[in-house]
């Protein structure tokens, strides 16, 4: 099993999971997205194509010939494409919070709501440097705004919310991250005008026969329910399973509970 962190975060997002299927007897392996933590800081490749394609040759270079997928936000947005880049290497896929591409697209253009909650942070990174000094600044204080602004009101004010935003603070200022981060966001807006990003979302717009898990916070204020619905078309044998009092980082907020849903799902493929 392969886990995937999200946007502005790191491997050990997946702490609780990864002691929990350890202990059920699988390899549970949990990696830095490109840009991020250890891994290599390139200029370029934060592109649906070449993530993918980092994924599937993690899979071959641990030795097996194919892998369970697990992503968070941004890391499912991968975990999505490789499902359908390289099929041969996905065994199945489960989502915390993190639609379909086409999904997140459309609910962003045709619904009101996931619009206002998604663009003004979207598209304030578009611009060049100012978002990355924004998120190093005054101790990298916007990590700590955006946690406490997509979380649940019941993770915020616990020591282990405190501790997480003390590693992702430290974690963002590694050189080079902050702007690494940022550029996931800045292909997948600008790509949409050009044959790049077209060509992906021509490819994305296939259904799944595999089998897909999306488990989503039912109190998440940036990905919202409706947006998950939409991931029908392109999943339609999927389940989807709401988290109570769960914010966007379901897996950290109610680490039993996805937990719980994540090994039931497992034990079925």
């Amino acid at each position: 099993m392969l886990f995937v962190h999200g946007f502005a975060d790191l491997w050990w997002s997946w702490r609780h999971q990864l002691t929990a299927f350890a202990e059920a007897g699988y390899r549970a392996v949990a990696v830095d997205l490109r840009g991020y933590g250890d891994s290599d800081k390139p200029p370029r490749g934060y592109d649906g194509w070449t993530l993918s394609n980092d994924i599937a040759g993690l899979v071959r270079a641990l030795g097996h010939n194919d892998a369970i997928l697990v992503g968070h936000a941004d890391g499912g947005l991968v975990c999505w494409a490789t499902a359908v880049l390289h099929p041969q290497l996905v065994r199945a896929i489960a989502v915390v919070d993190s639609p379909h591409p086409i999904s997140l697209r459309d609910g962003a253009l045709r619904d009101g709501a996931q619009r206002k909650a998604l663009l003004p942070t979207f598209l304030a990174y578009q611009v060049p440097w100012r978002p990355e000094r924004k998120l190093v600044r005054d101790n990298s204080r916007e990590i700590e705004r955006l946690a406490r602004l997509r979380s649940g009101p019941e993770w915020r004010d616990t020591p282990e919310f405190a501790d997480v935003v003390d590693r992702l603070r430290a974690a963002i200022r590694i050189p080079g991250v902050a702007h690494c981060t940022l550029e996931y966001q800045r292909w997948a807006f600008r790509s949409q005008w050009r044959p790049d990003g077209r060509r992906f979302m021509k490819a994305m717009d296939v259904p799944l026969s595999l089998p897909v898990l999306q488990v989503h916070g039912v109190l998440d204020p940036y990905v919202l329910a409706s947006t998950l619905r939409r991931c029908a078309r392109h999943a339609p044998g999927r389940r989807l399973k709401f988290i109570d009092g769960a914010g966007h980082y379901a897996h950290q907020e109610k680490p039993e509970a996805v937990t719980a849903e994540l090994l039931g799902f497992v034990r079925g493929v």
